[in-house]
């Protein structure tokens, strides 16, 4: 077998002490999940579900097509590229360096597997929230899977699920805090995203700008000439992405 000709990132860029990873759909297809689009994506298999996660949709739609999802994220585990991603964290942060993991998941895997300081972009499918934005109640974690949308204890509007749908704008603390460590960054890695459509595609720009190297792990790689990301590698996250974050034995 060939060695991977790439050394891990803590070897070759020893003095990136600000790291931003961005990850999409395809870091969570090895752990079963189906990616968006493509083959046995969630909107190929089912192209009226794109339709039904829009916002001002009909409450109890959303919550029956969120529960089918539920079902599906609640099988799934972390897999080797979400662990290696925790592990690479707290390396980082135990050297005094930081670490921003920017995801557009909404699976919940990257906390699950550990990583402390994660922005999920799009919300957590199993979260749930009050619909009402005058509500003062708080998300909270929900894996009701069937049954008639509930209502918030607090004020009695339909509860619907903690994430950000078509037509809606991302959370302001969460494109605050992608902002920061956008501008602020040294290595920035993209990990199962095509990084050509928003947000991936205005991040990497952001990164670059900022004097950033700039990395894309995904099983298909856009052409040379239309990408903005130095390095780029294809094939499947959880081999890839253990092998460029690997957390060698420090002797000190």
């Amino acid at each position: 077998m060939t060695p991977f000709p790439y050394p891990p990132f803590l070897e070759r860029t020893p003095r990136a002490r600000s790291i931003v990873v961005l990850t999409g759909a395809g870091i969570s297809v090895p752990s079963g999940l189906r990616p968006y689009r493509g083959p046995g994506g969630l909107w190929t298999s089912n192209p009226d579900l794109a339709n039904q996660l829009v916002a001002g949709f009909d409450p109890a739609t959303l919550w029956r097509v969120t529960c089918a999802w539920r079902k599906e994220v609640a099988l799934a585990e972390p897999n080797d590229a979400h662990r290696a991603l925790a592990a690479f964290e707290a390396r980082v942060l135990s050297d005094g360096g930081s670490f921003t993991l920017l995801t557009q998941n909404v699976d919940g895997l990257h906390v699950r597997a550990g990583n402390q300081n994660v922005v999920e972009l799009h919300g957590a499918v199993r979260r749930s929230r009050c619909s009402s934005t005058g509500c003062t109640s708080e998300g909270f974690v929900d894996d009701r899977r069937e049954g008639p949308v509930p209502t918030c204890v607090a004020c009695g509007a339909p509860v619907r699920p903690d994430i950000v749908l078509f037509e809606e704008r991302l959370g302001a603390l969460e494109e605050w805090t992608a902002k920061k460590a956008l501008r602020e960054v040294e290595l920035f890695v993209a990990i199962g995203t095509s990084g050509t459509v928003s947000p991936a595609s205005s991040f990497v720009r952001s990164a670059e700008y900022s004097g950033a190297h700039t990395v894309l792990v995904n099983l298909e790689l856009p052409d040379p000439s239309e990408s903005h990301f130095a390095e780029m590698h294809a094939g499947d996250a959880a081999v890839l992405v253990p092998k460029l974050f690997a957390c060698r034995d420090r002797k000190d």
